[in-house]
């Protein structure tokens, strides 16, 4: 750039710390659409071995958690350690480490829960009420309330993060956040075993609900109203098995 003398020199602008997060988690769901989109909602681990369980849902994790985190990255971002690209990175590879280490369980239960897929329907039915149940329960209990508190108000997680010494610092930060968001979360993820693994359908409307519950003015009273409807289809379940296609075998998992 050749600078006029006499005038003060250009500055380029950057994109927010937000910005550059809510990109990845869209190159996410752009893989996701065209790497899954208009096929049948599929029961456990979609026939994949852990390496590869792994890698799909580090990144479906990443679309669906990252539009929410993408507010409090930013903040960290501009108050605790100055903006600079690879902070930045740090702190949001750390936090999907998390999420990561996560499918490790997380495999593990969906390959006992895509058994119950091949039972007789009564089993599976049973199986899917179960899970609804769990996450209604979840939804209402007070440490969802204490983890969503967290991460609905990270200020004081802010002064916490700024008190961490030394060059770990971002990663510390980063699974601290990723800790809390997971126990934030984790029983919203358990419903995708009733809809179906990579139900995108279902993706996005939880995607949608997790935002929310961090994002809005009244997001615990959305969270408390999941929790409340996912108990009322811990019972509809049983009248209309379709609700849980990836445990009864019917839906869709397309866009």
């Amino acid at each position: 750039m050749v600078r006029v003398p006499g005038r003060p020199a250009a500055v380029r602008p950057r994109a927010s710390p937000a910005a550059l997060l809510l990109v990845a988690a869209a190159a996410a769901w752009l893989w996701m659409v065209a790497r899954w989109g208009g096929g049948p909602a599929m029961p456990g681990t979609m026939g994949l071995g852990l390496p590869a369980f792994l890698a799909v849902w580090t990144l479906m994790t990443a679309a669906m958690m990252l539009p929410a985190t993408a507010p409090v990255a930013a903040l960290y971002a501009r108050t605790v350690a100055g903006y600079r690209a690879p902070r930045m990175a740090v702190f949001t590879i750390a936090y999907l480490l998390v999420w990561a280490a996560a499918g490790l369980p997380a495999y593990g239960l969906a390959a006992g829960l895509g058994r119950a897929a091949a039972l007789p329907a009564v089993a599976g039915t049973a199986v899917a009420a179960a899970v609804f149940a769990v996450n209604g329960v979840y939804q209402l209990t007070p440490l969802k309330d204490r983890c969503l508190a967290k991460c609905r108000s990270p200020v004081g997680l802010m002064l916490r993060y700024a008190s961490y010494p030394g060059r770990s610092r971002d990663l510390r930060a980063g699974v601290h956040h990723g800790a809390f968001c997971l126990g934030c979360c984790w029983s919203l993820m358990v419903l995708l075993a009733a809809f179906g693994a990579m139900n995108l359908w279902a993706m996005a409307v939880l995607t949608a609900v997790i935002t929310a519950e961090k994002l809005a003015p009244a997001g615990h009273l959305v969270a408390r109203a999941v929790g409340i409807a996912s108990l009322a289809l811990s019972g509809a379940v049983f009248w209309v098995p379709a609700l849980a296609p990836g445990l009864t075998g019917g839906g869709t998992a397309g866009m």
